[in-house]
């Protein structure tokens, strides 16, 4: 069975492009079909706290949704909520000040558990 040198999945002989990834197969010899490795992350704690980053997005949406009658909370829940998206899915580090303003403004629930996170 051969494998996908950029995403690992399992791909028929036949095919010219993954269709995971869709990276072109042509060119892979039998050497690089063999061989993964799994994408180098700095931050393992996106790996750990997978379950704790989907509770906290779902919070955090439940909290743009509650305030959605009040026009002007609203005006600053969907940007901490996006910007705090983007960080969880890069690995990026949120501040203090952030994760404290989303508990006072957005989401008890997620402003907690963005607190105990690492």
């Amino acid at each position: 069975m051969k494998y996908c040198t950029n995403c690992g999945s399992p791909i028929n002989e036949k095919m010219k492009f993954c269709a995971n990834c869709g990276v072109p197969l042509a060119g892979q010899t039998a050497e690089a079909e063999r061989v993964y490795e799994p994408p180098y992350y700095d931050n393992d704690s996106r790996r750990r706290d997978d379950g704790l980053v989907t509770v906290t997005k779902v919070f955090l949406v439940l909290g743009c949704i509650a305030v959605g009658w009040a026009l002007i909370p609203l005006a600053w829940c969907i940007p901490m909520t996006v910007s705090i998206f983007r960080k969880l899915d890069s690995g990026e580090e949120i501040g203090v000040g952030l994760k404290v303003c989303t508990l006072l403004f957005v989401s008890r629930v997620a402003g907690i558990l963005l607190l105990c996170m690492d």
